[in-house]
């Protein structure tokens, strides 16, 4: 891979952040749009129409990102309640297949269902194709897991799925902004825009093919969710957006205009190219390290205890999860600075 990244140019850490798992770096451009909505707001000259603009673009530039168009996108604050639009549309005594191990937000919601006997089944995240059959009520899972990196083999699921007439749900947290995928290819995805999306905390997006459109009921549903929202404010009918709108909940603005900001960036720099450099960046730190290399931008090791130091002591920023050291490889991320890193860990860390 290349040694000139520029647009890690456009961050600004502290050391060196290896940690976009867990919250994303704001680009410049992000920084100064969320400055410039909060001047607006402090002095009293934002208009809250004017936020349906922006919104309107980060949810195009999401369906660029993803493969679909801006009509199958819905927008949110977080995966969960997002994910429960879908658990409440699976019928009564239904079993759900999902990963063992699965982040929470896409089984809790799930769960929460067993009142009216559905199932949620836990198998390897390898063999869930296997286990989908004509009892299968939705298989839903994360594209890439949030504890290790595995990256699920999303084609087989599918496949498995189309052959029994199964729905999946799949979560692109931790996937969208490095690598490429197809939302377009399952009923249902979701996505909390924090993490590789480089955005505030509290913008989401959900995604429904056109055919299931009518399958969920719209539970949430508010002024934000009308076909024309300002004249959706007061009184009945309901009048709900024909798309995938009506599973709009009202916006926080300010974390919108930064998600807008970011998205835009990203799309700057070419879904290609972020999942390139991201894995490029995760085999120059694999060699470094004397590791064999994995194919995902996030990568888990055990790790001894003087890792705490180390990075301490060079201002590496990483997460612990599942008992272990996990590193993100991200478009801030060069590759000089994750070489030194694996060198720093050689011999302190195994898979």
């Amino acid at each position: 891979m290349s040694q000139t990244w520029p647009w890690a140019g456009e961050f600004e850490p502290d050391g060196i952040y290896l940690n976009s798992a867990t919250m994303g770096l704001p680009p410049r451009a992000t920084i100064a749009a969320v400055q410039g909505a909060l001047d607006q707001w402090r002095r009293g000259t934002a208009h809250a129409p004017d936020y349906d603009h922006v919104i309107d673009r980060a949810r195009a530039t999401y369906g660029r990102l993803v493969g679909v168009s801006a009509d199958a996108v819905a927008v949110g604050h977080q995966v969960s309640p997002l994910v429960s639009v879908v658990a409440t549309a699976v019928p009564d005594g239904s079993t759900v297949l999902v990963p063992a191990g699965e982040f929470t937000s896409v089984t809790f919601p799930f769960a929460t269902q067993g009142h009216r006997g559905v199932r949620v089944v836990e198998v390897p995240l390898g063999e869930i194709a296997e286990h989908v059959d004509g009892r299968t009520g939705l298989v839903a899972l994360s594209a890439v897991q949030s504890s290790d990196g595995t990256v699920a083999p999303l084609e087989s699921i599918a496949r498995a799925a189309d052959e029994h007439g199964v729905d999946v749900l799949v979560d692109l947290t931790q996937a969208v902004g490095w690598l490429a995928v197809d939302a377009g290819r399952f009923a249902y995805t979701v996505c909390g825009a924090y993490k590789w999306l480089l955005s505030p905390r509290g913008t989401a997006f959900l995604t429904v093919r056109e055919d299931r459109l009518d399958a969920l009921v719209p539970s949430s549903a508010g002024w934000y969710a009308g076909e024309d929202r300002w004249s959706s404010i007061y009184g009945l009918p309901l009048r709900l957006a024909s798309g995938a709108r009506r599973f709009d909940v009202s916006p926080g603005w300010q974390a919108w205009v930064g998600t807008e900001a970011s998205l835009s960036f990203l799309e700057d720099v070419g879904v290609r190219a972020l999942q390139e450099h991201a894995l490029g960046l995760e085999d120059v730190f694999s060699r470094a390290a004397g590791l064999g290399t994995t194919g995902s931008a996030i990568r888990s090791l055990t790790a001894d205890r003087s890792v705490r130091s180390l990075f301490a002591g060079r201002g590496v920023v990483a997460a612990e999860r599942a008992g272990r050291l996990r590193l993100s490889f991200q478009v801030n991320n060069t590759v000089d600075e994750v070489a030194e890193v694996g060198r720093m860990l050689r011999g302190h860390v195994v898979d």
